[in-house]
């Protein structure tokens, strides 16, 4: 027990330090109940009720101060597709695809609006940056993407990024903005990440059904434990819930980027985090991958091989991987693309699956085990492989 007070103290004392954070203000949070008077309600929020102008301002005065004294902010945010149904008359958020993504196109610049006037009060440029997974996964897309981000940062502009769901589908959606605030962190090389949201912490139990249960301040490592406190499918705490704002935890956690789940609504939250104070459930990092190793780990695989054990081997020992090792190539990807490795990897392949399908199972010396050039080929080198369990 000691040794977790310690370690909390140590880890919460360092978010003082922390001059790049990345914020995700959830629907629930930011929007107020549809027919609570303007009040926020402890009931579930679905942005019906409309953006809470009010709260916004409040976030802005913390932004603000914040910035002034050296902290670079990004935000990640919900509300787009709650604000366009609300300006359409609709009684329920929509299920369909379809309906959500003209609800997302019409209440997206409604949203960035209410950020815009709550921003300039105080002194703020927001930027909007609508993004979906391919943004990421595509590597000259993500280098281009974070050039954008740095030369905003440089230029004391707030970057605030949503899902791009007008044009987003299931093979390239984030599914969440806690996962996709988890990206940003990750791949922008946020020191802290606070997911604001209505859960003020992670529990031992889940308090809505056992009175007994106690909150966790300090959590040093995302064990198997620690997951499953999240809760079974078709639970609150898994859909939208705490389930994702862990796996949004071990994404961030691989970047060496500390994460703080609180209560949205809590007074000053954000800035009693980066004072060192003991509000919500601290998440301690990891020892943090390379930047190249992260955008490898977290991107979609386009396709998948199979190689013997030998060539696995090799790989762990930090061997290239030869195509005499592959067994068998699945899905249709090209050079520069990201692929599973016997679902223990990932790479980022250098043959396209026609030339990996040409040469698989061949040595050097054998027709097709060669580049055109006469050099060896090589499917992936050891800065392009990440296992997944590292």
């Amino acid at each position: 027990m000691a040794d977790s007070v310690t370690g909390e103290l140590e880890a919460r004392s360092a978010l003082r330090a922390a001059k790049r954070v990345v914020i995700k203000i959830g629907t629930n949070t930011i929007t107020r109940q549809k027919g609570s008077g303007g009040r926020i309600s402890d009931g579930p929020a679905d942005g019906r009720g409309g953006i809470d102008g009010e709260y916004l301002h409040r976030v802005a005065a913390e932004l603000a101060d914040l910035m002034r004294a050296g902290t670079q902010i990004l935000l990640v945010t919900s509300g787009a597709v709650g604000m366009g149904a609300r300006e359409l008359g609709l009684e329920r958020k929509p299920k369909d695809m379809r309906s959500k993504q003209a609800c997302a196109a019409i209440g997206q610049p409604l949203l960035m609006d209410e950020y815009r006037k709550a921003f300039s009060v105080y002194g703020l440029t927001a930027a909007q940056l609508l993004v979906t997974r391919d943004a990421w996964d595509k590597r000259t897309a993500y280098l281009n993407l974070r050039s954008t981000v740095e030369a905003l940062l440089e230029r004391r502009v707030v970057p605030v990024f949503n899902e791009n769901d007008s044009v987003s589908t299931v093979e390239i959606a984030f599914g969440d903005n806690d996962q996709l605030s988890a990206y940003v962190a990750s791949k922008i090389d946020a020191e802290l990440l606070i997911i604001l949201s209505d859960v003020d912490a992670l529990y031992d139990a889940d308090p809505r059904s056992n009175p007994a249960a106690k909150s966790l301040p300090y959590v040093p490592e995302l064990s198997e434990e620690i997951m499953a406190l999240a809760g079974g499918k078709g639970s609150e705490f898994s859909t939208g819930g705490m389930k994702t704002k862990l796996l949004a935890v071990a994404i961030a956690r691989d970047a060496g980027c500390r994460v703080v789940i609180a209560h949205g609504r809590a007074p000053l939250a954000i800035s009693r985090i980066l004072s060192g104070e003991s509000l919500g459930t601290l998440f301690d990092a990891a020892s943090g991958l390379k930047n190249r190793q992260r955008w490898i780990k977290n991107s979609r695989a386009i396709g998948a091989i199979r190689v013997d054990e030998g060539a696995l081997a090799a790989m762990r020992a930090n061997n290239s991987l030869l195509p005499r090792g592959v067994l068998a190539v699945e899905g249709s990807f090209e050079r520069g693309d990201v692929v599973l490795v016997n679902g223990a990897a990932k790479a980022i392949s250098a043959l396209s699956w026609l030339e990996l399908e040409e040469a698989r199972g061949k040595r050097s010396e054998q027709n097709g085990g060669r580049a055109s050039g006469g050099g060896i080929r090589v499917v992936a080198r050891p800065d392009d492989v990440v296992f997944l369990d590292e």
